[in-house]
């Protein structure tokens, strides 16, 4: 299976889009500047005590106070608390992590009243960003995740992957951490350390401890609440939990992003940093290589599948429900017990698709088409076993019920990711009416004008429908060229697919579009 990654990005947002085999199985969206994501480390300052939920609230700088409940303290909470107030004290030198005397765990079943007042200072990681009227919710079980293995502060256990099969592998990587890590410095080691080399997990072991350490200069200055501790950029974040040497390439079309990118992929495979390339064509990365038009076809609420089947995909407050249609299969020459069981498996691989495409979380109900035969339903819980083992984010999926609906729980971590597809008509502005088409042409003069003369712009492009570029580029003594001659500028017309038949876009030399 070939794998791309295609960064493209924006002034306002950085949108990562995994490809494999030529379809688009993960998009990613980040805002520039975003707070609280996954991973962040902050020094918080309790605000409410709720005994009755065993949970506290968190200031932690965002609108709405953040969500720590008792279990997610994590046992090694005191020893935590007692790191925080030896490095807040700001008297004399901080006692390293490694020199720290270990405090008792604190009880599983215990009540959050008897180890956390009100005001007081908590170092706390966000495990779940917000989600819709909902703050962030919280952990004090810190981690620092890298490629081979994840370091957790204050621990002592050494746990490997579920996912490392190989009982030799699994006793041979535990054992080495084990003999290689520092005093009070827990690790969970990742699928990808699979047969790697002790220099490695060593080079990665010190690197992840050195940026823990980094932790402390900051911890004494910062002011609750404030963040100490940020996650990498969601770009190398994705990479590292990702990428694997099938990658055929990274394509991106920022030169700083293209540069941080082709470090990373350097400093943990050097003989594939070929692969990462930087696009820098006329034609927008995303409609040159398809993926626009796919989104468009895939974020609706209809999705087509197979054969004339498609997936109705409906979204609420507590669950998401999805419902398997044979469309044109129906016709199929097939009984219909058969061609359930043809269309349901096909689905599978769709639904699970989808699930990662849009990133969705929480309960998923999947009503499929009815199947009288409990070996068939079977045969469909299997499928969907065997097509969602590729997703990363923790699920579980339960059998279909008689009425063939199934049910999964996916974890939630980051808002769902949702694209309107529909569009208001861009010619007639959702007026039903448009101004003659002869006289579309004088109309992007008119503006070109205004960009020339009022705004001062040395060069622009002119973006507008396939059809419409031929329009101005036709002939010797083309429009285009009448337009070059009397306002003696450089001006360029590129044809894009998703560009409306009566719509034009200005964009100046700095690329920014120019908005009228």
């Amino acid at each position: 299976m070939s794998s791309e990654l295609f960064i493209n990005v924006s002034p306002s947002e950085i949108v990562i889009a995994l490809i494999e085999d030529k379809r688009i199985v993960e998009l990613t969206r980040e805002k520039s500047g975003t707070k609280f994501a996954v991973g962040d480390i902050y020094l918080g300052k309790v605000k409410k005590i709720m005994p009755g939920l065993n949970a506290t609230f968190v200031d932690v700088g965002y609108e709405k106070d953040a969500f720590l409940h008792y279990l997610d303290m994590g046992p090694q909470f005191a020893t935590l608390n007692k790191f925080v107030q030896n490095v807040t004290s700001r008297k004399g030198r901080t006692t390293p992590t490694t020199r720290i005397h270990p405090e008792v765990d604190i009880d599983k079943n215990g009540k959050i009243t008897k180890i956390i007042r009100s005001g007081q200072e908590v170092m706390v990681q966000v495990a779940k960003e917000p989600i819709s009227t909902k703050g962030p919710r919280l952990t004090s079980e810190l981690s620092i995740a890298g490629r081979y293995m994840v370091l957790v502060p204050f621990s002592e256990k050494v746990s490997v992957s579920q996912k490392i099969r190989t009982v030799e592998e699994r006793n041979r990587l535990k054992k080495l951490i084990q003999s290689i890590k520092p005093r009070n410095y827990g690790v969970i080691i990742r699928t990808a350390s699979e047969g790697k080399r002790v220099a490695d997990l060593d080079q990665e072991l010190q690197r992840l401890v050195h940026k823990w350490e980094s932790v402390l200069p900051k911890l004494k200055k910062v002011r609750a609440p404030g963040l100490v501790l940020g996650e990498l950029s969601r770009t190398t974040a994705l990479l590292r939990d990702i990428y694997t040497p099938d990658f055929s390439s990274i394509t991106i079309n920022d030169y700083a992003v293209y540069e941080e990118v082709s470090e990373y992929i350097a400093g943990i495979a050097p003989e594939k940093k070929k692969t990462v390339k930087f696009y820098d064509k006329k034609a927008p990365m995303f409609d040159a290589s398809g993926i626009d038009k796919q989104i468009k076809a895939l974020f609706g609420k209809t999705v087509t599948f197979k054969s004339g089947a498609y997936l109705i995909i409906e979204h609420t407050e507590a669950f998401h429900v999805i419902d398997v249609n044979s469309g044109n299969r129906a016709k199929a020459a097939n009984d219909q017990e058969t061609n359930a069981l043809e269309v349901n498996i096909a689905a599978c691989e769709e639904v699970a698709r989808q699930l990662r495409l849009r990133d969705m979380g929480g309960i998923i109900v999947i009503d499929f088409i009815d199947m009288h035969e409990s070996e068939n339903r079977h045969k469909v819980y299997n499928k969907m076993k065997e097509v969602m083992a590729v997703d990363r984010t923790k699920h579980h999926i339960l059998p279909l019920s008689k009425f063939c609906l199934m049910q999964i729980t996916r974890q939630r971590v980051r808002p769902e990711e949702s694209i309107d597809t529909s569009e208001v008509c861009p010619a007639c502005k959702g007026t039903g009416k448009v101004t003659p088409t002869i006289l579309f042409a004088d109309e992007i003069e008119s503006k070109v004008d205004y960009i020339f003369s009022d705004l001062d712009h040395k060069r622009i492009e002119i973006q507008v429908h396939p059809f419409v570029e031929a329009f101005l580029k036709k002939g010797f003594l083309s429009i285009l060229r009448k337009w070059r001659w009397k306002y003696m500028k450089k001006i360029e017309v590129v044809g894009i697919d998703n560009i409306a038949l009566l719509e034009a876009r200005f964009f100046d030399d700095s690329t920014e579009e120019i908005i009228f």
